[in-house]
């Protein structure tokens, strides 16, 4: 898989697999994991200015031994920016922390604050403010490509609409049992590419028996299942972990799921993220 890629919009060839680096705040984790990631052959480095620790990715990056220009990395501008000035100093500040020359590819995080994630607002003028700083940084050359995440079909549009770049992607929760159909067929009408985040639904995918049952029929894992699943539904998963052995293991999808198989997955209904259900992406507030 480490050697496969999408071809984005703008004609940047993307890796076809992530590591993904949510939760791992602490930088020296970060860091170690990061360049282990790279070390096993991840091209594909995924972080974010809220995750805290792009200071850390960016030293697994650079501590690597592979080319900068061999890795693809992103980092994304907090769904709390919705104004042009603060994206700007927010642009600067990630290529600082992750001391890197360009950045490959950043992405608004949310179309709205987290505290406002379930409610009406879209904040229509404020991701178009973001988007024009965004736009001006790969103009500036401080970034390749530009994309978003948690966007709707309607936040997506606004951008189509008013923005000069097109979005390449669009990172969005998908993983067996709760994959945003609609969306990946807005998103593939759009030729905008689509990156799932939480690939095994944040663990609580892989207690299920009956996906078990369909992974043993391939030899494989339940995650093994969930990457491969994925990736035939021509999404780019994101898997993250800290281990080196899970590291290969998620990567190790060389088997194809049948018509048939695939039909049943995406019958499957799956949306409980244990611990993790207050967070706002899962359904949960911040009130």
């Amino acid at each position: 898989m480490f050697d496969e890629t999408y071809k984005l919009n703008n004609g940047v060839e993307i890796p076809k697999i992530g590591f993904g680096t949510w939760m791992i705040t602490d930088n020296d984790d970060a860091a170690l994991a990061v360049k282990t990631a790279i070390q096993v052959g991840y091209r594909h480095i995924d972080t974010a200015e809220a995750y805290e620790n792009e200071v850390g990715v960016g030293h697994g990056v650079r501590d690597s031994g592979v080319r900068r220009e061999d890795i693809f990395v992103t980092t994304k501008l907090v769904g709390e920016i919705k104004d042009y000035d603060d994206a700007v100093a927010a642009i600067d500040q990630s290529l600082a922390d992750l001391g890197l020359n360009y950045i490959d590819m950043m992405i608004i995080h949310s179309p709205k604050p987290w505290v406002d994630f379930q409610k009406e607002d879209r904040f229509f003028a404020g991701n178009l403010a973001a988007w024009r700083a965004l736009e001006e940084a790969v103009d500036a050359g401080k970034i390749r490509t530009i994309g978003v995440s948690n966007f709707d079909e309607v936040d997506l549009q606004n951008i189509l609409d008013n923005g000069r770049i097109k979005p390449a992607v669009d990172q969005v929760l998908a993983h067996i049992g709760n994959v945003p159909f609609g969306l990946f067929d807005y998103a593939k009408q759009h030729d905008i590419q689509i990156e799932a985040y939480s690939p095994f639904g944040h663990g609580e995918m892989l207690k299920n028996p009956n996906l078990q049952q369909i992974a043993d029929k391939y030899g494989v894992s339940v995650p093994q299942l969930g990457i491969r699943y994925l990736l035939q539904l021509d999404a780019l998963p994101l898997p993250k972990t800290l281990s080196e052995d899970h590291m290969r293991h998620n990567a190790t999808v060389d088997f194809t799921i049948s018509d048939d198989d695939m039909a049943l997955l995406k019958q499957v209904t799956f949306n409980d993220y244990g611990e993790f259900s207050g967070f706002p992406v899962f359904g949960g507030t911040l009130d």
